[in-house]
């Protein structure tokens, strides 16, 4: 279990080839939480950074999904989707994320072969002192993913720990200009 700290608020490891993230927000649980359930705010800082992103459609509730646009400064697009598993407001949601196309069907990554199909993960929501303590920890579903697969995802930790601190970089930024 490798464990790397990469500023005073955010860590990253990977345990039991799930890669496990827990960033500190100065913002309250509810606040937290309400960014992640609204297409209104995931659109202002969801992606990779310097990405803009566009709902196609959100339905936060468990059997829901949310099925999203991303593209790149120079035009180059992405689809992605979240189908949700569990929700407990404002505690922790439970989803499996995917490539997919603009109709939603699940597509291999544009970027291999090899990446899992299908991650499961789970966010959980903590409060100390009105300030927000979020742990992800996603991974390829066991059941589904080949061993290459797996070995896969492991291989990429560099890679997720970078564009997952620059996006909750930028949830940090969107959460000092949003109100509850």
């Amino acid at each position: 279990m490798a464990e790397n700290k990469v500023s005073n608020d955010l860590s990253t490891k990977l345990e039991d080839n799930e890669l496990v993230i827990t960033r500190i927000f100065d913002a309250p649980r509810d606040l937290v939480f309400k960014v992640w359930s609204e297409a209104e705010h995931l659109e202002n800082w969801w992606g990779p950074t310097g990405f803009k992103l566009s709902v196609k459609e959100l339905d936060f509730r468990p059997g829901g999904s949310f099925h999203y646009n991303m593209q790149s400064p120079d035009g180059y697009e992405m689809w992605g989707k979240f189908v949700y598993h569990e929700i407990e407001t404002p505690e922790r949601i439970v989803f499996v994320s995917s490539f997919s196309d603009p109709e939603g069907n699940i597509v291999r990554a544009p970027f291999s072969a090899a990446f899992p199909m299908e991650i499961r993960n789970l966010i959980t929501f903590t409060e100390t002192d009105g300030k927000t303590t979020l742990t992800l920890r996603g991974g390829p579903i066991k059941t589904k993913a080949t061993e290459e697969e797996q070995t896969f995802f492991k291989g990429m930790f560099e890679s997720m720990k970078q564009g997952f601190g620059g996006t909750f970089d930028q949830l940090d930024e969107y959460l000092t200009k949003v109100d509850q």
